[in-house]
């Protein structure tokens, strides 16, 4: 096996690293004067079984398509001096929440980011929480692995709620699916029954647009209000002023990725959320160092889940 991590800083990679018990294999990363780029294994990969590490988030030093652009390469670049296989490991997937067309002459970024990573011989990928399943596993025609954050934060559950009533809610419609896996999980998990509600929204042109409606009885529950990402933190904000004005006595925000994007502080400090929970896929660095959104985050690594699917699938390969 050989596990190659592209992001210069790396932690992810490095506890990714740790968890397989593998070192990362050593390649150059060259920037030219024009902005042009090279990267280059410096193990000859013949034969190889190579994972390629790289979350394809904004910031803080290049954007997603930069990202997509190089981790396209070098995957084409292992293909290309004999890797036997090469699987993308891709912890925030750039792009995959335009899954279909809302408005006339609409893209499917989706679908085309497919086509890319099919083109130069990517063989496998392995994502966390992607927006829409359904349209992830229907967009690429190579095998992918789809892993549900839910895993990642289940050890916390009993420490946030205590043996009090325990609800899961989904912050929108889009995300019923995903909420009720987890509520289905922690039933079996805790022995005991978990409430589930659905929060009323409704997005055009970029607003966000609801009446605080709520499905679902939440009255004197805590409640781990779940979704696959945290943007602006208005949804979040929404859905979490919404159960609490149903009763809720306790909301605690739960996301694969934590993007912070704009005024994502100030609405993730609003007192209707007590605390919020991220995976390590994307680092925090948009937050402040200090305030009331720090003192709520906590950050659960991934790097487990990554590993169990990588250990599972060289294994599949090498019988």
């Amino acid at each position: 096996m050989l596990l190659y991590s592209l992001d210069p800083d790396a932690t992810f990679a490095q506890a990714l690293a740790a968890s397989l018990g593998e070192p990362l294999a050593a390649h150059e990363d060259r920037s030219f004067e024009d902005g042009e780029h090279k990267l280059r294994p410096l193990l000859d990969p013949r034969g190889s079984d190579a994972y390629v590490i790289y979350s394809l988030h904004g910031g803080p030093n290049d954007s997603p398509h930069d990202k997509l652009c190089h981790l396209l390469m070098f995957i084409a670049t292992l293909r290309e001096h004999g890797a036997a296989r090469v699987t993308a490991v891709v912890p925030y997937l750039a792009y995959a929440r335009k899954d279909r067309q809302t408005k006339p002459f609409d893209p499917v970024t989706l679908r085309y980011v497919a086509q890319l990573f099919e083109a130069v011989g990517t063989s496998q990928l392995i994502v966390l929480e992607a927006h829409n399943v359904a349209a992830f596993q229907n967009a690429f025609r190579c095998p992918t692995m789809h892993l549900e954050a839910h895993r990642a934060f289940d050890g916390m559950v009993s420490e946030l709620a205590g043996e009090g009533p325990l609800a899961v809610a989904s912050p929108d419609p889009g995300g019923v699916k995903r909420a009720q896996l987890w509520r289905e999980s922690l039933e079996k998990t805790l022995m005991r029954p978990v409430g589930f509600a659905m929060i009323d929204k409704r997005r055009s042109a970029g607003v966000v647009s609801s009446e605080n409606l709520v499905a679902g009885e939440v009255d004197g529950m805590t409640v781990l209000l779940l979704d696959d990402l945290i943007a602006s933190g208005e949804t979040m904000k929404r859905a979490a002023v919404a159960l609490r004005q149903a009763g809720a006595r306790e909301v605690v925000a739960f996301a694969a990725h934590g993007l912070f994007i704009g005024p994502a502080a100030d609405a993730l400090g609003d007192d209707s959320i007590a605390k919020i929970i991220v995976t390590d896929s994307v680092p925090p660095f948009r937050l402040p160092l200090t305030g009331p959104v720090r003192r709520k985050l906590r950050v659960v690594s991934a790097a487990p889940l990554f590993a169990q699917a990588i250990r599972a699938s060289h294994e599949a390969w090498t019988r």
